[in-house]
């Protein structure tokens, strides 16, 4: 059939040299012309259907990283000049994985199949090897739990990493799951005690991946685990160790707005459920041993080992799946809305804990009282379990989403838990006043529109444009922001400003990727095989990505692919056989393979 090759790409790409791809298309069998088009603007459909009908084209492939956006023009032109609309075809490079090393070869290949009229995925299948029954896990979260029980539960072993003191990740720190407004830690926790008690699940908390070697089936994994200087099969959480510890600092897992000991369990319902030691705030090991050391000399089962050191640990295992969650962008960067500045603009996440249950107020939603700090005499700002309730609130969407300076891409998820903290401050808050400021709403899931509808009923004063500023004006902060919906500027004085805060990868992912030889997509999310046909596989054979790790997504859909990881993982052990690597398939070997296909 004779073909034509057209490459829309808007501009070049890194590890793609268009004009050598195009160089290669022109030898391949019946390829009549190859041209390189200019994408903006459009190319023209008259001199599309013209090139078509005077080279008697039979099959037109479009090559690019988003093919798709021209394929209604071809689509015209082929119509135009009297041919077969079905021999469109798409060379995507983006959806086939041709990025980092491999990326020119697995681009020429992407173009030779669609050449032949053969499925890329058809064409490119990597090999099998004998794989190694054990499962390794990176990452603690509700991914990384999700996909534990479901492969321990099936009778194969798992190794699970998480860095932190405990499981859980960020959904232990949410109050509510919208849309249905389900206690999260009602969700969360039962699962989290199933793993710690799992006899088929080895945890390893305060623990970090630090090589990973051999092939597909057979990964031979150093983790580095860190002290936690108390036996955690001997602790009983008495609380007496910090009880008497006279280090006080900022709680992570409360986001920074309370205080706990240098010796602490991170949140009640822990796993697993006892005392670590935070050696960046131990006053005996920042002195070598000099001074305090009290916590040891109080408890009472002695399993306090002050001098514990860090430990390597090897294991063997035939597949990886990546669960690393995520972190929030760091919104002191951007200045206008006066966070840092102004005591009561908080982030969500500070937001999430000041209205949980389990939070320094106990779920109150109030507004920072002023103290003075008794060892630096200086004022500072608390929230208080006695501060007084907000009598307005704005909340902010898109906060570095969606935006070019910080991150282009939406975060998903900012939307629907502002909503969830309007409903949230409505019921907890008499006669308060609700702004919700947004952009455009992205109620995308299950129930997330009748959601969205049910707060703007409950009187939330739900306004579409940016907001452009949080400023303080004769002590009352002032939000200023637009209305396009009314074509008007807006103003409202509030006493609190909660700030929906973009997602960004979790630290440490560019090390692991590198580490793990998997890509990462522009925004430095790790990327999955094929994003519509294979969304939890990888370039690099049996490797997989669940939840936030791969890009922004709800609870329900980390869930998903959760599951859905687990089901490939038992795949392959019960088939005895894992996947090889896609990027180790040499070019030759897919044209073969896709020479072979054509045939039949």
């Amino acid at each position: 059939m004779r073909t034509g090759v057209f490459f829309c790409q808007g501009e070049e790409r890194k590890g793609i040299n268009i004009d050598s791809v195009a160089k290669y298309s022109a030898n391949l069998p019946d390829v009549e012309t190859v041209q390189i088009l200019k994408t903006s603007p459009p190319p023209d459909i008259g001199y599309l259907a013209g090139q078509i009908k005077a080279l008697s084209l039979g099959r037109v492939v479009i090559a690019g990283d988003f093919p798709g956006y021209f394929k209604p023009v071809f689509t015209r032109a082929m119509a135009l000049a009297g041919g077969n609309t079905a021999e469109v075809r798409l060379a995507s490079f983006k959806e086939h994985g041709a990025r980092g090393e491999n990326a020119m070869d697995r681009a020429k290949a992407i173009v030779a199949c669609a050449v032949m009229g053969v499925p890329f995925p058809l064409a490119a299948v990597p090999g099998g090897n004998p794989v190694n029954h054990a499962t390794l896990i990176i990452g603690g979260g509700i991914a990384g739990i999700q996909a534990s029980l479901e492969i321990a539960n099936a009778g194969k072993q798992v190794y699970l990493v998480e860095q932190s003191g405990t499981i859980g990740g960020h959904m232990a720190m949410f109050d509510k799951t919208f849309p249905t407004l389900d206690c999260a830690a009602c969700i969360l926790t039962p699962k989290m005690v199933s793993v710690g008690q799992h006899e088929m699940i080895r945890l390893l908390t305060k623990s970090n991946v630090i090589s990973v070697s051999g092939k597909p089936g057979s990964y031979k994994v150093k983790i580095k685990q860190k002290a936690r200087f108390v036996d955690v099969k001997s602790c009983v959480a008495c609380n007496q160790c910090t009880d008497v510890c006279p280090v006080r600092v900022k709680s992570e897992f409360d986001a920074g707005i309370s205080i706990r000991k240098a010796i602490y369990i991170p949140f009640p319902q822990a796993v697993p459920n006892a005392y670590l030691i935070d050696e960046t705030s131990c006053t005996y090991i920042l002195t070598g041993g000099e001074k305090c050391g009290v916590c040891a000399k109080k408890c009472p089962k002695e399993c306090i080992n002050l001098n514990e050191t860090d430990k390597i640990i090897d294991v063997e295992v035939g597949t990886i799946i990546i669960a690393t969650g995520y972190e929030f962008l760091d919104v002191s960067k951007i200045e206008q809305y006066g966070y840092g500045r102004y005591p009561n603009v908080v982030t969500s996440i500070e937001f999430e804990r000041l209205t949980n249950a389990s939070g320094t107020t106990g779920g109150r939603i109030v507004t920072k009282s002023k103290r003075i700090n008794k060892k630096t005499g200086t004022e500072e700002w608390y929230f208080s379990p006695e501060g007084l309730p907000p009598r307005s609130v704005a909340l902010i969407h898109c906060v570095g989403s969606r935006n070019k300076k910080y991150n282009p891409y939406c975060s998903r998820v900012c939307c629907m838990y502002s909503l969830k903290f309007a409903h949230l401050i409505k019921e907890k808050v008499p006669n308060v006043s609700v702004y919700e400021f947004y952009i455009d709403m992205r109620a995308f899931g299950k129930g997330y529109e009748e959601f969205a509808e049910r707060i703007r009923q409950e009187g939330t004063f739900v306004v579409r444009g940016h907001s452009a500023s949080v400023s303080m004006k004769n002590n009352q902060m002032v939000v200023k922001g637009e209305d396009i919906l009314n074509d008007r500027l807006v103003e409202f004085e509030v006493d609190m400003v909660v700030l929906a805060v973009g997602l960004v990868p979790s630290p440490g992912t560019a090390e692991l990727a590198q580490m793990l030889g998997i890509p990462r997509d522009e925004d430095g999310w790790f990327s999955e095989l094929d994003y519509n046909g294979n969304p939890t596989d990888t370039d690099r054979g049996g490797i997989y990505v669940a939840g936030m790790c791969q890009a922004p997504k709800d609870i329900p859909d980390t869930v998903a692919q959760a599951s859905a990881v687990a089901a490939g993982v038992l795949k392959n052990l019960t088939s005895g056989k894992g996947i090889g690597h896609m990027s180790s398939i040499p070019l030759s070997e897919i044209e073969a393979k896709a020479k072979k296909i054509q045939i039949f």
